[in-house]
């Protein structure tokens, strides 16, 4: 409720500068593995999902004007608090992937799927200028070898050594001081 005038802005803003829907949904991988539709304001032209990688490098032409800001201030991941609404996320644990990444996963790797998707986590912290990290010639080769590997095994070591136990011993005030330094280094 509190936040409707800033979606009805966002979305109008978005609306008048690029043809196509407001919201994108994307289809990401959850809990026990099970699909689901992450939404996010529209941040790139319509069809990019179609045509090139799940991910985004620096200067990727798929990605508007308008998107550009949104994902600098990060508020292109504002409408997944609708996921958390319906139970597929929450505020807090590991940034859910896409599936043709996650068939990627070793055994081991696939452990991140246990807890419930999050929106904010600390390896999310870690990597949130990711897009800086895949400058050049074969970003997506870099990604998958590189970064995601390098997530996964902080998601992992925090999820094993933070998250999970984090998740086993969470309380109300130890998300709240998450979501707090998530906000912090979006307005740093």
């Amino acid at each position: 409720m509190l936040l409707s005038p800033l979606f009805c802005w966002i979305a109008l803003w978005i609306k008048l500068t690029s043809p196509g829907p407001v919201f994108y949904r994307a289809v990401r991988v959850g809990q026990d593995g099970r699909p689901f539709r992450l939404y996010k304001f529209r941040s790139m032209i319509v069809g990019t999902d179609r045509q090139g990688p799940g991910i985004t490098a620096t200067g990727d032409p798929r990605i508007t004007r308008v998107g550009r800001f949104l994902r600098r201030a990060k508020l292109d991941e504002l409408p997944q608090l609708l996921n958390v609404l319906k139970g597929e996320m929450s505020l807090v644990g590991p940034r859910p992937e896409d599936p043709r990444y996650v068939a990627l996963y070793t055994p081991e790797q696939r452990r991140v799927l246990a807890v419930r998707p999050g929106i904010t986590s600390a390896a999310s912290l870690a990597f949130r200028h990711e897009e800086q990290l895949l400058a050049g010639e074969d970003w997506e080769t870099h990604y998958r070898t590189r970064v995601l590997p390098d997530k996964l095994a902080l998601d992992l070591a925090l999820d094993l050594a933070l998250d999970l136990a984090y998740f086993a011993r969470r309380t109300l005030l130890s998300d709240l001081a998450l979501i707090l330094r998530t906000l912090a280094a979006v307005f740093a």
